[in-house]
């Protein structure tokens, strides 16, 4: 008598992918808000590249014919901003020396205010956060004249360490705000642990609070340099002729007046100001978002 044959059941066929009508209007929504929002980039980046004959004659959404960085070359090193005609480069290097110390001491002092005002609260630390709240939401317009005398008294007036101060000091509320909302989330048992095993207050800092604040040092990292590489008012406020930052020196480069509009040294200064923040944005975008949807949860 002769085994029985087993045969493995017969196993589904896979569904064939079905297309979705509403997944596909949803796309086509978001790739045409996508195009909407990046054409300004692009007509500024196609201007950039072309010649002003090939402006006149063709179209403002039309590629460039024959890309070349001529434009770009002057904008940097070219370009008159009133009488001197030096082009971006110096206002560019005086933004530089002036956002990278006020970023690094604005994160720092932010850092340290949120730790105190979580990990070591004392009477009146709630008081303290309330009244540094005040300056997030206080009009920059509000400190300007006395900002001017405090620079004024301490000799840093026109100058880019004080324009760094007035950074520091303006930005302080929003990283202390940052950190404090990220560090409520942190166990308060670590913190005892430390402390039960002779840890004090800055070994605590550094060795267990600093080194799980990744999330929230990216996010303040890249608002603080946002929000100081593009301010106007402070630069334009608070600097003479040879310590402008790059925003300053751009609206002077755009309402230049000239015998011939060069539509394409505008466009090509537009795009050396707005690389940076371009370029921080593409290159950690991804742990900006994560860190703001830590430091919400956890606050």
């Amino acid at each position: 008598m002769s085994a029985p044959t087993l045969t493995a059941p017969a196993l589904p066929a896979a569904a064939a992918p079905r297309i979705d009508g509403l997944r596909i209007a949803l796309w086509a929504v978001l790739l045409g808000l996508a195009l909407f929002f990046l054409a300004p980039l692009y007509v500024m980046l196609s201007t950039s590249l072309k010649g002003m004959d090939e402006i006149r004659q063709g179209s403002l959404l039309a590629m460039p014919f024959s890309p070349n960085f001529a434009a770009w070359a002057k904008a940097w090193s070219g370009a008159c901003t009133g009488t001197d005609c030096s082009g971006l480069k110096p206002f560019f290097w005086n933004s530089v020396l002036m956002v990278v110390p006020a970023v690094l001491i604005t994160t720092a002092l932010g850092a340290i205010n949120g730790y105190v005002l979580t990990k070591w609260r004392f009477r009146g630390s709630e008081l303290m956060f309330a009244l540094m709240l005040f300056g997030v939401f206080m009009p920059l317009q509000v400190v300007l004249l006395p900002m001017s005398q405090v620079l004024g008294w301490l000799g840093l007036a026109s100058s880019i360490w004080g324009l760094t101060l007035v950074h520091i000091l303006c930005g302080l509320s929003s990283t202390t705000l940052f950190f404090r909302n990220y560090y409520a989330g942190l166990p308060d048992e670590l913190i005892k642990a430390a402390l039960l095993d002779g840890a004090g207050f800055w070994r605590i800092f550094w060795r267990i609070v600093l080194p799980l604040s990744g999330p929230i040092l990216v996010v303040t990292f890249i608002w603080q340099f946002t929000q100081i590489w593009n301010d106007f008012l402070f630069g334009v406020v608070f600097s003479d002729a040879g310590t402008k930052p790059i925003t300053v020196g751009l609206n002077n480069l755009a309402n230049t007046s000239s015998v011939v509009k060069e539509y394409n040294v505008d466009m090509a200064a537009a795009m050396i100001a707005g690389l940076p923040t371009l370029f921080v944005y593409i290159v950690a975008g991804k742990y900006f978002v994560r860190g703001l949807t830590a430091g919400a949860v956890k606050g």
